[in-house]
Parts: C-alpha cells; structure tokens; sequence
C-alpha cells in the first residue's frame, strides 16, 4: 500500500473524505462497533454527492456534530494493490454533537492529543494524514 499527500484540488475522482473535528481545543474520533481501535470519521462519496457534501454527512453519521463548519485541507492518494483512490481532508470545528445517528459508530471520543498508530483503525494512512494536517496548521 503507497499512500501520497497532495495539494488541494490538486487531484480529482474523490472516492473519499476524511474530517479532523475538533471541538473545544479537543479531536473527535470514533469507534465501530466491531473495532477497538478509534477512526478519524469519513467515509465514501456517494454518486451525484460533492467532496463537501459527504464530508458534512459522514460528520454527521458519524460523530452527531450537529452545529459545524467544515473547510477542504488538502488531497491524498492511497494506492493498494495497484489500484488508486483519491481521497480529500476536511478540517471541522464543532460547536455542538447532537445524539449520535443510528449506524456502525459505537461511540464518539473527545482526545486532547492523537492516538497512538497502533491504537487506530488505519495505522499505515491516518498518522501520515495527521502529520500532515499538522504541517498546515
């Protein structure tokens, strides 16, 4: 697995967004209900659905904040098995979580600092997305 980050809008074809939401000078990431490892939320793109759009849905699905506002960061690319997808980082500040829709997600967790690698769902994508998150901020 080869995964790039990229400029924003840099590439195109999104399959997927990834949301760093933070809410009070904390990060929300979340647990599915079948994992003990924490996710940053995101999810796939549906058809006819903009980058945007399904970065405020998988917000939402995933982690109830109901009162945000959410901006692109920049793009990546994970490359498995020969086969690339496009994906695009939103940065999300939350001012209120709602209750949390019925779907996949356990539970919401607010952290001061990121997990670990080894305590995250996709250990080999999200630490290069967080580094790189960090480099913009």
């Amino acid at each position: 697995m080869e995964v790039t980050l990229h400029e924003l809008n840099e590439l195109k074809n999104y399959r997927y967004v990834v949301i760093f939401a933070r809410n009070n000078g904390k990060w929300a990431f979340c647990r599915h209900r079948d994992r003990t490892t924490y996710e940053i939320p995101g999810g796939r793109i549906e058809p006819n659905e903009t980058p945007l759009q399904a970065a405020k849905r998988e917000l939402y699905e995933e982690t109830g904040a109901d009162i945000f506002t959410v901006r692109a960061v920049f793009d990546y690319k994970v490359t498995s098995k020969g086969i690339p997808s496009n994906g695009q980082v939103y940065l999300a500040d939350v001012g209120s979580f709602g209750s949390l829709p019925e779907s996949e997600i356990a539970e919401v967790v607010l952290l001061n600092e990121m997990p670990i690698a080894e305590k995250m769902t996709h250990p080999l994508i999200q630490p290069l997305l967080i580094s790189k998150l960090f480099d913009i901020l």
